[in-house]
């Protein structure tokens, strides 16, 4: 079982001056034990769920390449970038330098964005949710054509591109991972055995297996080997966070064919909070094997 680390709150760092040198010992922390990925995610503003507007967010990309930069081996990933946040080019780009000056470390995970209150409080377009998937589909297939090699234009119905110019072209081979973040089963669903390399969910086991048997039916109708894509979950604290607890919570997970599982901090030191509880069972919780699917 792999094991990525999502950072989603920083009122952890005492302020603007402890922010950069917290998300750096996070960091070595989490590769220094063996976590594969780090992740922010892609907000302006917290989101509500997670604490007030007003707390602190980094913008995603320029927080990655920090991590880039005191890192050697961990993975980087937002979860999720929201498609109507950059224009689909300029996100390609912006990956592929992520990718270039990391060496191939860098990968796309992508949404098609909720937080509208983001996007009207710095003025981002926010366009309905039938539009925002169907610029979500062609994002993906820009991305895809600007890391194929094919410098051609792309016409689409909402984005059009002259030149589809990638230099220097990703580290990554063939490309850089896609993941697909949400589970919405008639669209999201559907993309990601489309288009991606990984999805994510969130929630308790029986609602992941619900989400696996929609994936699995997608990729039936469109003649794609589930087993392709990589099904990553979140550990949710069960009474609390045990060692026995997430190494139970892995195996019922690695059981529905759960190949990754992700967790975000806790408490004051989100360092020191990732040490204590996995470095002493990193190496059973990396034991356990994905089967089911």
């Amino acid at each position: 079982m792999k094991l990525d680390f999502h950072v989603s709150r920083f009122n952890w760092a005492g302020g603007s001056f402890g922010i950069g040198p917290g998300v750096s010992r996070i960091a070595r922390a989490a590769e220094d034990i063996g976590v594969r990925a780090l992740s922010f995610m892609d907000h302006f503003f917290q989101i509500e769920w997670a604490g007030a507007a007003e707390d602190p967010m980094l913008e995603g990309y320029t927080a990655l390449g920090f991590v880039a930069g005191v890192t050697e081996r961990l993975r980087l990933r937002l979860l999720v970038t929201g498609v109507t946040y950059r224009p689909p080019g300029l996100l390609a780009k912006t990956v592929t330098t992520l990718d270039v000056l990391s060496q191939g470390r860098a990968e796309l995970g992508i949404g098609a964005a909720w937080y509208e209150r983001e996007h009207l409080g710095l003025g981002v377009p926010f366009p309905p949710l039938a539009e925002r998937f169907e610029r979500l589909e062609e994002t993906l297939q820009i991305c895809l054509q600007m890391w194929s090699g094919n410098n051609g234009p792309y016409a689409g119905k909402h984005y059009q591109l002259a030149e589809t110019l990638c230099v220097p072209a990703p580290v990554s081979a063939p490309r850089p991972r896609i993941m697909i973040g949400g589970v919405g089963e008639k669209k999201t669903l559907r993309l990601v055995a489309q288009y991606a390399d990984a999805c994510n969910f969130f929630g308790e086991a029986d609602f992941v297996a619900q989400k696996i048997d929609v994936l699995r039916r997608h990729c039936d109708t469109l003649g794609r080997d589930i087993r392709e894509i990589e099904v990553t979950a979140f550990l949710l604290p069960q009474d609390g966070w045990t060692a026995d607890n997430v190494l139970r919570q892995a195996e019922t997970l690695a059981g529905l064919g759960v190949a990754a599982t992700m967790l975000s901090p806790e408490g004051p030191d989100p360092a020191g909070w990732l040490e204590s509880l996995f470095g002493p069972i990193m190496e059973e919780f990396e034991g356990i094997e994905p089967r089911g699917l």
